[in-house]
Order: C-alpha cells, then structure tokens, then sequence
C-alpha cells in the first residue's frame, strides 16, 4: 500500500485586498466561496438522492433516550455495514427532511453505500440525560450504571433490532471530542462493533486541550469553557454561543483580564460548571485522573485505526498515547497509528497541502482518505481487500513524504542528547566545563512572550509551524543552536527536555521549542505565495510547557527554592522531522507563552486561578550548561533508513 496520489484537487490560495477600510472583500474570495457553496449544495443533493434519513430516540438501559439521526441507502439489494459518529456538537441539520452536505468520514463512503448514524451524547442537544465532560469510564458497573462505553453498546443493541438491510457490523469513528466517544466506546464493546478510527481523540484533559503538563492553555480552554460548559437550557437543537471578546486582539483582551480570577467577577459570574470545575481542581486529582481514558483500554477487541496531525495544537497527546496504551494491554488487537502533517482534524477538512508558511510538497488528506481510511473500514466491515498496512504510518517533514514503521517509535532510532552550550551553541558534544555555568534572562509575567504575531483571539493553527524569529530576538528567551548541518539529522519518536534551572522566585513555568532553521538563501515554494520568505525561517518543529510546581508530581505541586539549579523535565510530544544539510538545529526556553499559556504569577500560590494582581512579580531564570548540571534534550535519531 502506497500513498500515491490518485487525485487532486485545485487549491486556490487568494491573497486579500483592503480597500479603504479594509471591509471589502476580493471578487475572487467571494468567488471561491461561491464556489465552494455551489460545490456543498451538489453534494447534498448527491445526499437526499441516495439516501433516505429517520429520526429516532433511543433509549438506554437506564431510561434515558439519546437523539439519533439514521441515514439508510434508498437501494435494497443489499446488506450495509453501519458506520457511527456519536457527537456533543450537535447532529446538523435536525429534521428529517433536512439533509448535511456529505456524510461519512470522506464522500467514498457515501458513495460506497454505508448506513450512516449520528447521535446527540447524553445532556447534549436534542439527548435526554445529564452531560459530563469527559464521562468517566465505569470500570465496575451494576446492571444500571451507564458511561459511554454503555450507552455505545446500548445504541447499537438498538440499531441491529431496529434498522433494515444492515449486515450486523458497525464501523465508528470521531475527530477530537467525537473522537473521545470512538475510543470509549471500543471498551468492553458490542460484538457486533468489529472497526474503530479514533482520530485527534481526546485522552487526558490535563495533558489534551486545555492543559499541557498542568499550565493551562488560555485562550484555547476560556473560550471553549466559556461557551460549552454552559448548563442546556431543556433540549435544544442551538446549544452553541460564542463568547464576545470585544476586540480581535486576544494579548490585548487577556491582559486587561489580568488574573485568572477575573474571569468569573467580569464575564462568567459563577454559573458555568466547566470554569468552576477548571478552578477548584488545579491540580491532577481524582477529578482529573476520573476522566483519564488510558487506564481503561484494558478490554478492546475491534480493529483500531487511530489518527492524529503531527501539528494538532489541540489533540496531540491522545492520539499517541492512547495507540500506545491500546498497543501494550491488547497485543492480539490489530490496532495501528497514522500521524500525518495536518492540523486538528486537517486529513477530513482541508486538502492538506500546507500550513501557514510551510509546504508539504503535495495534497496529503485525499490520498489518504481513499487510500488508508476508506480500505480499512471496507475491510472490515465488507470483507473487501486485503491489507497490508505497516504498525505505523508517520509524515516525514522536512523532506515530505511518507514513511512506514514496523513499531513506533521506530526501533533504529538511537537515543541521543543535544546539550545546551556556551555561546548559544548546541551540539551532540557534551560541555566539559567544570565550573558552574549558566544564562539567564529576567521573565516579567506582566510583558509576557507571545506566543504568535498574530493578532487573534483563539489558538491559532499555524502556531505550531510559526517563524520564531519574534521570539529568538527577545532577551527573555534563550535561544542556542547547532552549526550549520554537514549532513541530514533525522528526530524520530518522543522529546524530552531535561534542564537544570533556577528561579529567583518560587514559581515558574518552563516552554521548550524546537526549530528548523533554514538557510538565507532558502527559496519560497514555487506554487504558493508565502506571507514571509523562507530564507531564514526558524520553523517550529515542536513545542510543549511544563509548570514547574508539577515537576515531581502532577498531584503534589511543590515550590522552587529560590536560586537552587533544580532539575526539570519537560517532555514534548513525538516527531518525525528531517533537518536537512545547510538547515541548523535551534532550541528556544522561555518562561511565558502568552495568551497561550496563562501567566503564571512566578510567585507561589496553591491556586493560580485564585492568584492576585501583587503575586505576580518579577524573576531571574537561569538554565546551567556545565558538567555538574548537564541541561540538554533527550531525542531519537534515525541513523538508518528505514521504509
């Protein structure tokens, strides 16, 4: 099995035009969506022409109905496998004769014949029943207790009674929260439940989402909490508000919020449950550990696909953990991992082909659909074709392409460490310095780094491949980097940044980036318009935040002493990133991220949420590069080449 490209479609990138007041729009952006439009309105006519669609309310053994809608081939000659999508977002568009734009992960299931089901999850929508974000799983249950293992396992029960023409197998699979329901519903599943493609899933939500290693990830979980956590108000089919920041500028919009505990006095006035719970449990505790899925991954049967971006600014941590979990507690399972270079959800919303600046040489998410997505669900729910797909597909980038991998991380990769040198160099060597030696910067939590040049209110989805020379160029953020590489460096498998530092204060969060530099005379790409040259370009490769107070344990925060080199490991999610000869190798620590990562007052409290305008202060942060106190980063090279 080979990604070939077997078709393509045309990617028209518009440069915009201001007029005036910069509220035009360019004829021809109006034109692509136009377009676009005219392209979804044949779709979904494709849709009512092959499909009929009912309405339904299932009930669970506890008594509770969820709302489903099925969507059923109108050809009868036939048996169809049944493919789910259990979803808190809504089931759009509600009525029975109104039909969405496509259905199915990609239009070749469509156009295949599957019989397609979306339901609204417990509490949500037009479902009866409480919602709980992130429902704990059961792992003991009485005959009445119902997760979302259950109410999986209820559904279906209910489908194959009551639905026509089906074959008696169930296919499921989600992006991001949906994505969630797909892996906790392959736990102690229905017999009849025999493929699963969890993608972007949702694992922990101290590690996923919101929080990253305990900071917590600001714009991202305010402006999602703000507007999800809301209790419903009775059964609905509008349950979505947007919040209004007020402004475009989400620095500006966040300073003026100042400490986290504004937020209820200005805008959330106590009655979001989310946000409350968010502030009472600011450390891993049995709230956060309840809502874990990993430890649960113990009874899976079903053939499991799942699916993640290589530069998903949200789900990056549950789709490689919870493959790894599913690998090492059901060995028997065929279960495999493919990460491509996509955003959240890129492979089934865009073409692919790109994000921001950088290019990936070809549309990446149609080959894949057609050519991994589509045969593994036909495989096992139709018994069509024969598989020959490797324990992992991973996007290569840096030299763009596709690789496969026996294992992952893969076994030829070697363990080795980048140590942080003198003048800002980084080098496979080791320091020899006997003497104690260090640099340093001074962190202000009130004129923090930001996290993009963008201005924005959310998490932007380029962040993850941003030029970082906004950042290299401030003296709050130590920057080293290797010569200029004689030979290409492959980094496969996970990071981890292990540093020896100090805080003047009692408090402090540490973000480790590492970054592809190119050469000056690199060259823009040949068929896109970039919004900045390439020569130069310090690509982010990866990136991840540790709040110091958790570096021993994630339950029991601790403070710094003042002054004292402490180790901190901070580690940073997988790659496969080839830097190539004449490109270097660049690592960049600094103390804020913001409005990325909230501000952490750098003074200790027990709860940041609850921090006030005089704790935050002032520090000097050291990071030690000597033999005593080695920092450096612990990575996988790949020395050999491998398929």
């Amino acid at each position: 099995m080979c990604f070939n490209l077997r078709w393509r479609r045309e990617v028209c990138w518009i440069l915009a035009v201001v007029i005036v007041s910069g509220l035009a729009c360019a004829p021809r952006q109006i034109a692509v969506r136009q377009r676009r439009a005219v392209a979804a309105s044949t779709v979904r006519e494709e849709v009512r022409r092959r499909y009929a669609k009912r309405e339904y309310r299932i009930p669970m053994r506890d008594g509770a109905t969820l709302f489903t809608a099925v969507y059923t081939p109108k050809g009868t000659s036939q048996a169809y496998p049944i493919m789910m999508l259990r979803t808190p977002y809504g089931v759009r568009p509600y009525g029975q004769s109104s039909y969405p734009d496509t259905l199915g992960p990609s239009e070749h299931f469509m156009r295949d014949g599957y019989i397609f089901v979306y339901q609204d999850v417990r509490g949500r929508y037009m479902s009866e029943g409480d919602f709980r974000n992130m429902t704990p799983h059961l792992a003991e249950k009485t005959s009445a207790d119902v997760d979302e293992s259950t109410d999986t396992y209820d559904t279906i029960t209910w489908l194959l009674d009551n639905i026509d023409n089906h074959n008696g197998r169930v296919g499921m699979w989600g992006i991001s929260y949906p994505g969630f329901y797909a892996a906790a519903g392959m736990i102690d599943a229905h017999p009849a439940l025999v493929a699963v493609s969890p993608q972007a899933p949702i694992a922990d939500w101290f590690f996923d989402d919101f929080h990253h290693h305990g900071a917590f990830f600001l714009p991202h979980g305010f402006n999602f909490i703000s507007i999800f956590g809301m209790p419903r108000a009775g059964l609905n089919t509008d349950d979505w508000k947007r919040f209004d920041h007020g402004t475009p500028d989400g620095y500006q919009f966040f300073t003026d919020l100042g400490p986290l505990s504004n937020a209820n006095d200005r805008y959330l006035h106590g009655a979001n449950p989310a946000w409350n719970n968010v502030v009472e449990h600011p450390n891993y505790d049995s709230f956060w550990q309840s809502r874990n899925i990993l430890p649960h991954l113990n009874n899976v049967a079903p053939a499991i696909m799942t699916v993640g971006g290589l530069f998903d600014a949200e789900d990056l941590y549950g789709p490689l953990n919870i493959y790894r979990s599913i690998e090492a507690k059901n060995p028997e399972v065929f279960n495999i991992l493919v990460m491509g270079p996509w955003r959240h959800g890129g492979w089934a919303r865009e073409a692919g082909r790109r994000l921001g600046n950088i290019d990936f040489g070809a549309e990446r998410s149609p080959p894949f659909q057609l050519d991994v997505e589509f045969p593994f669900f036909n495989h096992f729910l139709k018994d069509e074709g024969e598989l020959d797909f490797p324990e992992a597909y991973v996007f290569e980038t840096g030299v763009n392409r596709w690789r496969s991998f026996d294992r992952w991380p893969p076994a030829l990769a070697e363990e080795k460490f980048l140590h942080l040198r003198e003048n800002e160099a980084l080098s496979f060597d080791p320091s020899d310095a006997a003497a104690v030696a260090f640099d340093e910067y001074i962190s202000d939590p009130n004129r923090p780094v930001p996290f993009t040049e963008e201005f924005t209110t959310g998490m932007t989805r380029e962040y993850m491949t941003d030029d970082q020379r906004f950042a290299s160029r401030r003296s709050d953020v130590l920057t080293y980097q290797t010569e200029v590489l004689d030979h290409d460096v492959t980094l496969a498998g996970p990071i981890a940044a292990e540093l020896w530092c100090s805080t003047s204060g009692s408090a402090s969060d540490w973000i480790v980036k590492i970054i592809d530099v190119y050469p000056a005379d690199a060259p823009d790409p040949d068929e896109f318009a970039v919004t900045r040259p390439l020569g130069g370009y310090q690509m982010m490769v990866r990136s991840e935040v540790l709040r110091g107070r958790f570096r021993n344990s994630y339950e029991h925060p601790e403070p710094f002493v003042p002054n004292e080199p402490t180790r901190v490991v901070v580690p940073l999610q997988d790659v496969l990133h080839t830097f190539r000869e004449g490109h270097r190798i660049m690592v960049q620590i600094q103390s804020t991220w913001f409005p990325l990562v909230d501000r952490n007052p750098q003074k200790y409290v027990d709860n940041i949420f609850e921090a006030r305008e005089e704790d935050f202060i002032k520090t000097t942060q050291r990071v030690y590069r000597n033999r005593e106190y080695p920092s450096c980063l612990r990575v996988g090279v790949l020395t050999r080449v491998q398929k």
